[in-house]
């Protein structure tokens, strides 16, 4: 028997993404898949395009009938990813959250930035944090697991080398990012309809963004430095993927090599963060859609006196879903890519005399 699954809030989005992943998980069975909006609903009738993955009847959210398996995802709204998390917990071997509600540590910043009081308090700073490549180490075995934003994954990737140079690195970042309407929620909201959303670009929750404390936490804790953070985010109109520009203070006068061996250093075990020579390319949010890979190109400006580093990724994959299942496959000892990546093929060339390919 494989690894008992189930998704709650198998309707939106990145839940969709995890069932369509878990299906293809080789080590994966996946049980349940519960939503309250669309209970009763066929999931394949919602999700066509992965019709050929999973097929199955959407029940209601129902604790009891998930008692015993092995990992139940939470990809549920802030709010009531908490108290699904509560109604689970040592009933379930392991609980993985999609969403803010287990990220900080304390209620009284999750009621700042979340705008709600916290629904299960208690729960706060016993959850792992899962973004693999800076805090992996903390996830095997791990019963409770927040999974990092989107939006706080591309960013704190991006930041975190940067600070390893110490003080020739400003501890003031900005960030500019860009994501599209997935990241929203699969809701009906007319600023996120195609009328709204075609031929514009707009900036939105600039100075009360959720993930800017997220960052911040996330990255004190990675590199022992304090952060101040200006994090404005832009809707535009795609359906997924984030493109994320970071600016720090170059002080100390890093050049180009040394800053990008130092990002190649960081991530030289990183199985999903690829580093990309600026002199090259840049990344686009084109390279990394449906994949879970998050591609960054680190940039000294020299007449600006900054390093810029650009990001991009698949916020329903390495931001939400994909990033779910890696963490999975950390939390149970598995090999980081299970059932993230294809096994790699090679081709014979082609020999004059022989048939075509």
């Amino acid at each position: 028997m494989g690894i008992r699954c189930a998704v709650v809030g198998a309707s939106g989005y990145a839940g969709a993404e995890l069932v369509a992943l878990l299906a293809g998980h080789p080590d994966a069975e996946l049980c349940a898949v519960q939503a309250e909006t669309a209970a009763g609903s066929q999931w394949e009738s919602l999700f066509p395009q992965h019709a050929h993955r999973f097929a199955g009847t959407i029940a209601p959210f129902d604790p009891a009938a998930l008692g015993g398996v092995d990992v139940v995802f939470l990809a549920l709204p802030h709010g009531a990813s908490a108290r699904a998390a509560a109604a689970l917990l040592g009933h379930v071997k392991h609980i993985i959250d999609l969403s803010g509600d287990l990220r900080l540590t304390d209620a009284e910043t999750y009621k700042r930035w979340y705008g709600l009081d916290h629904p299960a308090p208690y729960l706060l700073g016993r959850a792992a944090y899962g973004l693999p490549e800076l805090f992996g180490a903390a996830l095997p075995g791990a019963s409770l697991v927040a999974c990092a934003g989107c939006y706080a994954t591309v960013a704190q990737l991006a930041i975190a080398p940067a600070l390893g140079l110490g003080d020739s690195v400003g501890a003031d970042v900005t960030i500019s990012a860009m994501s599209g309407t997935t990241g929203a929620g699969r809701k009906a909201d007319l600023s996120l309809s195609f009328s709204e959303v075609d031929g514009s670009l707009r900036a939105y929750r600039v100075g009360n963004h959720q993930h800017v404390p997220e960052i911040m936490q996330g990255l004190e804790r990675a590199t022992g430095r304090r952060l101040r953070v200006t994090f404005v985010p832009h809707l535009v109109p795609i359906s997924r993927g984030i493109l994320a520009s970071v600016v720090l203070a170059n002080r100390g006068g890093v050049d180009q090599d040394t800053l990008l061996a130092t990002y190649r250093d960081a991530y030289e075990t990183s199985r999903f963060v690829r580093i990309l020579d600026p002199r090259q390319r840049l990344p686009a949010v084109g390279d990394v859609v449906g994949q879970n890979f998050c591609d960054l190109a680190p940039i000294v400006d020299q007449a600006a006196g900054t390093i810029v580093v650009v990001g991009v990724l698949d916020n329903l994959v390495k931001g939400a879903a994909g990033q779910a299942v890696q963490v999975m496959n950390l939390v149970l000892s598995l090999p980081e890519s299970r059932g993230l990546l294809a096994s790699p093929r090679t081709f014979a060339s082609c020999q004059s005399g022989v048939a075509p390919c």
